[in-house]
């Protein structure tokens, strides 16, 4: 999230210029439109299904229907962006400064809000199985006050994104700090972010795991796969991106141009894993629900 393109004119804009020398460029630009396309090409029509068929979704609480559906909602608006990005990677950023700002800020609310829609499942699940009789009512105000949290950490996006020029060759949509203490205050809080819905989502599966290990639900193989899955994949898809941020914290801090120019050389590739995770959400938690609501359906027989 901290720049879809791989150049930078901040801290290390000679950094930067040191990777991109040091690397093929058209090797990074392939590897990554590549994987921008492949999320695009399986995650917009699976959104819109899931969005449009609802699959599973009769027997959900009306909670957890609206979280299934802002998660879907959320990943096709960071989706849709993707074809400005690929062709930005080879042309350079087209839309100007204002589009520039305003397409980042959007990816950042939709990435906020899809980690946070997938915490709010995940201990959605855990009371709607453990403890039924206090599982959340649907209220507007859960939803709206998600999108408002993803909202106010994405509104320095407006800031610090730039049309800044590259090697006098083209024009990227990038970040630009005005100072380093800026460039952590934004790293630490997609860690943050990121870590905080990693632990809480992975606290309600485990929770869950221990509480019905001897029931029903968890004497389908099935649904113990697919529970793995689902964490699993959120860990895998975002921990190189997290680690990547908190190696460039530690790169700012100790003023070590070795980690910068190795966060920059990669960071493109590392970064299009974020969106391989919101591509394959719908299609893991629909089959989720279903599961959920089939073993209920046998705990109660």
């Amino acid at each position: 999230m901290d720049q879809l393109n791989l150049t930078s004119a901040n801290l290390s804009s000679s950094s930067s210029d040191r990777a991109q020398a040091s690397i093929p460029w058209s090797f990074t630009s392939l590897v990554t439109a590549g994987l921008m396309s492949l999320c695009f090409l399986v995650g917009f029509p699976g959104n819109i299904a899931v969005l449009i068929l609802r699959p599973n979704w009769q027997q959900l609480s009306r909670l957890s229907q609206c979280l299934m559906m802002n998660l879907a909602m959320s990943d096709l608006l960071c989706l849709v962006t993707l074809p400005l990005w690929i062709y930005a990677v080879f042309y350079g950023w087209a839309l100007g400064a204002v589009g520039c700002k305003i397409v980042a800020f959007l990816v950042y609310c939709s990435l906020y809000s899809s980690l946070l829609t997938i915490t709010a499942l995940s201990v959605q699940r855990y009371m709607q199985i453990v403890h039924p009789h206090r599982c959340i009512q649907f209220k507007k105000r859960l939803l709206v006050l998600m999108w408002l949290i993803s909202v106010v950490p994405s509104i320095p996006v407006l800031v610090v994104r730039q049309i800044i020029e590259v090697n006098q060759q083209k024009i990227d949509c990038s970040p630009k700090y005005s100072s380093h203490a800026q460039h952590l205050a934004m790293l630490l809080t997609e860690c943050f972010f990121g870590l905080s819905s990693l632990i809480i989502t992975a606290c309600a599966y485990i929770f869950l795991y221990r509480k019905l290990k001897q029931a029903v639900f968890f004497n389908n193989p099935s649904t113990v796969k697919l529970v793995t899955i689902i964490t699993v994949t959120f860990f895998v898809l975002w921990m190189p991106y997290l680690i990547f941020n908190l190696l460039m914290v530690g790169g700012i801090l100790s003023n070590n141009l070795k980690i910068v120019w190795f966060y920059y050389s990669g960071f493109n590739i590392f970064t299009s894993l974020t969106f391989i995770n919101s591509s394959i959400n719908p299609l893991l938690y629909a089959f989720a629900n279903g599961l959920c609501k089939t073993n209920r359906s046998l705990q109660h027989d």
